[in-house]
Parts: structure tokens; C-alpha cells; sequence
């Protein structure tokens, strides 16, 4: 009797697939209805935001606490620290290559004076209140423990988490029935998430809807040209950068990709790459990456190591300065780069967020004008599903090729994940071939 896991519909990328193609149907056919189902993705991102605090403490926690040593802690942490800075820069340097070869924005010749600036008022609010270099690391302290939770601070809880653990690999012996009640209360939260994941097809169907409804069709044409710039330039960044890294980890990039195709789509839909944490770092530590290596890489990797971000902040400001008719020498270039090494580090993974760092960027630098950004606007939603997709794959990869860096990825379990992974394809194959 055939199984529902071998059934091709009841596989979780088949049906997001769906979904966005149907989203996109909705958009485009009846954009008024399109423009109106972006809270059911909201919705659907919510209930995965409201997991992660719980789910990233526990696993950081228990991670530490197995592994018996501070120094294993500090070392790891190092490790990917210098990581993110490398894989940061050269996207950051490459998106800048890109954007002075290609010139998309040159020949528009657009009137700063004639933008109206007050449709990027509410992101001049948000990019101001984000402080400067000195701020952003006084913000990782909370001002209380359970307030890091409420708040859903990401980087304030892997700071908490990580004193926790410390605090409890000095406890030694003593600490082993908290953590297995940490354990088995994180066994718990992912079960949740695989309740939730359900829902995925929809989240991404509705997100895809209102992106198509709300914006349309025709926002691409005005500026295709950046448009299809920035997805070529993260494509090349994905298959030269990261194909290079996946390869040297062990993990060729069309294995990751294939392995990761549901977090991709929902990723793409949603256009958020929180709504597929917790999955991600299940996946990871099935592929033979050690646990605490996921716990304290892979969610600190979301606020360091935006990879499609920083590709996105160097063509668009340049992009903007082309627009407007705005000199730019290469000092001028190469200091923008350098605050970009700074901002980028303060980007989330929540949706939108590359656009309001790169308000708070023009904002600090007055060489290019920051009413520009209305030219983003209307295409913004489908950059950043290019941004975040990038993300996602980035963060992946960069995990487990610190964790081959650290001599803590299990080469035989990733080929076993592989293996069983081929195995189920070839039965979804033979399923629809026999029907």
C-alpha cells in the first residue's frame, strides 16, 4: 500500500510551489483580492516568531552545556565571527562591481526635488531610531532576562543563552536535570513548528498574492534593469561564493540546494528567512553539523552574515546616486563601502529590514540623497525576495562550513541524510509515474 510520503502532492515544496503559483495567479488576475491576504503570511510568520526566542535559547543552551568546555565555546564563536566579516565583505565588494559596470540607473536623470519624501517618512523614522555602532551593541544587553523573550531580540538571547550554558557546564554534574528538562522542552517547540509548517503553502501563496496585487507587474518594467541586476549578481554570488564554500565543506551546492528546497520556497514567498529557522537548524544538525555549532552559528549568522543584504546596499545606493546625477569619486565609493561593513551587521531576517538599514546608511552619509529611496519603493518586495533568498543560503552553507572548519560536521551522516533524501525522490518519481 502506497505511503503518504511516497504521494509527490504531500511533499512540503510541491505544495508551497503551489501556492506561489497560485498567489501569483490571485495578484495578477484580481490584484484588489491579492493586495488584501498579506495577513495570512503575517500571520504565518508570526506564529514561527513567537517559537524562535524559546527555540534558539534552548538549543544554544543545551549545545553548550554538552560540550564541557568554555574554550570550545569562545573558539567557535571566533571562527565564525571572522567567517561572516569575509563572506560580508565580498558580497559587499561585489555588488559594487556589478552596480558601476552594469549603470542601471544611469540615463534616468531624475529631479531630487521633484521626489516626494514623505513615502519614505515611516523608514527615516525606523532608520534614526537605530542609533549608531555604539547603540546597536548596548542593545544586545536587555534590560531584563524574560524581556529579551517578550521582544523577540535575537541577538539579545544568544547572549543569554550563552551565559546560561557557560553558567551551566561550570555547574558540572549538578546541571544535567535542567538540561534534559531544557531537552526535552525544545523537543516539544519543534513539534509545534512541524504543526505550523503546515500552514507554510498558504503563508507563501499570500505573500506572493499581495507582492503581485499590491505593486503589479508594471513596477518591474520602470526598473528592470535593476531588478534583474541584483538577481543575476546574487546568482553569481550563490554559485561562485557559496558553490566554492559548499564545496570545500563537503556539500556540493546542488545537494544543499535540493536538501533545502522547502525553506527556499518559503523563504521566497514569504520573503522572510526567520519563518524557516527552526527547520533549518533541524536539517543542519541532520546533515551531521554538531548541535552547539548550529545553535550559537546559525542565528547569530542571521544579524552578521546577510549576504544578499550586503549585495543589495551597495547596488542600490550606487543605483540611487546614478538616478539622481550624483557624483560619486572612488573615495567617495570605498567609504561608503566601509560604513556598509558596519550597518550591514544590524540587518535582520525579517522582511524589509535591508531596506530601512539602507535609510539609516544614506542617512549617516550625505553624499547621496535619501528621498532616492522612493525610487525603491515600488519594487522593493520583489528585491528583497532576491536579499533574502540569498540570506537563507548563505547562512546555511556558512554553517556547516564552520562546522567542517571546526572539525564538528559528520561527513558519513550528511552522505546518509543524502542517501535517504535520493531515496525519497525516487519514490515520489515512481509514485507519479504509476499513476
Amino acid at each position: 500500500m502506497e505511503t503518504s510520503k511516497s504521494r509527490w502532492y504531500s511533499q512540503l515544496y510541491v505544495q508551497v510551489l503551489i501556492g506561489i503559483v497560485i498567489g501569483a495567479a490571485i495578484g495578477y488576475f484580481v490584484p484588489d483580492i491579492g493586495a488584501k491576504l498579506q495577513p495570512f503570511a503575517d500571520g504565518f510568520i508570526k506564529l514561527i516568531k513567537m517559537l524562535l526566542a524559546p527555540i534558539i535559547f534552548g538549543t544554544v543552551v543545551v549545545g553548550i552545556a554538552k560540550m564541557g568546555s568554555i574554550k570550545e565555546v569562545g573558539r567557535i564563536g571566533v571562527k565564525a565571527l571572522i567567517y561572516f566579516e569575509i563572506l560580508s565583505t565580498i558580497a559587499l565588494v561585489v555588488g559594487l562591481i556589478v552596480v558601476n559596470i552594469v549603470k542601471p540607473g544611469v540615463g534616468m536623470n531624475i529631479n531630487v526635488n521633484a521626489l516626494d519624501g514623505n513615502a519614505i517618512s515611516k523608514y527615516s523614522q525606523a532608520a534614526s531610531e537605530q542609533g549608531g555602532t555604539i547603540d546597536f551593541f548596548l542593545n544586545i544587553i536587555p534590560h531584563t532576562f524574560l524581556g529579551a523573550f517578550s521582544n523577540g531580540v535575537m541577538l539579545q538571547v544568544i547572549l543569554l543563552s550563552v551565559l546560561m550554558g557557560v553558567a551551566l557546564v561550570q555547574m558540572g554534574e549538578t546541571s544535567k536535570p535542567l538540561i534534559n528538562t531544557i531537552d526535552l522542552f525544545l523537543q516539544g517547540l519543534f513539534k509545534i513548528v512541524a504543526m505550523v509548517m503546515r500552514l507554510a503553502p498558504i503563508g507563501a501563496g499570500a505573500g506572493m498574492a499581495f507582492t503581485i496585487g499590491k505593486y503589479g507587474i508594471g513596477t518591474l518594467l520602470s526598473l528592470g534593469q535593476l531588478l534583474i541586476a541584483l538577481y543575476i549578481t546574487t546568482l553569481i554570488f550563490i554559485v561562485v561564493v557559496l558553490g566554492t564554500v559548499a564545496r570545500w565543506s563537503g556539500m556540493p551546492l546542488m545537494q544543499f540546494l535540493r536538501y533545502f528546497k522547502d525553506e527556499i520556497l518559503i523563504t521566497l514567498g514569504t520573503c522572510s528567512t526567520e519563518a524557516v529557522l527552526p527547520r533549518m537548524m533541524v536539517k543542519l544538525e541532520k546533515l551531521g553539523c554538531k548541535k552547539s555549532v548550529v545553535g550559537m552559528v546559525l542565528p547569530t549568522g542571521y544579524t552578521f552574515n546577510a549576504d544578499g543584504t550586503c549585495i543589495y546596499l551597495t547596488m542600490a545606493a550606487i543605483f540611487i546616486a546614478q538616478a539622481t546625477n550624483t557624483p560619486l569619486t572612488f573615495v567617495d565609493q570605498m567609504i561608503l563601502l566601509g560604513v556598509f561593513l558596519l550597518t550591514s551587521k544590524g540587518s535582520a531576517g525579517v522582511a524589509g529590514a535591508g531596506f530601512v538599514t539602507l535609510a539609516a546608511t544614506l542617512t549617516t552619509i550625505h553624499s547621496i540623497p535619501l528621498v532616492g529611496l522612493v525610487l525603491l519603493l515600488g519594487i522593493d518586495r520583489f528585491l528583497n525576495e532576491a536579499r533574502a533568498v540569498t540570506n537563507l543560503i548563505g547562512n546555511g552553507i556558512g554553517t556547516i562550513a564552520i562546522a567542517k572548519w571546526d572539525n564538528s560536521f559528520d561527513v558519513e551522516a550528511c552522505e546518509r541524510e543524502i542517501a535517504a533524501m535520493k531515496q525519497e525522490k525516487a519514490a515520489s518519481k515512481a509514485s507519479l509515474a504509476h499513476k
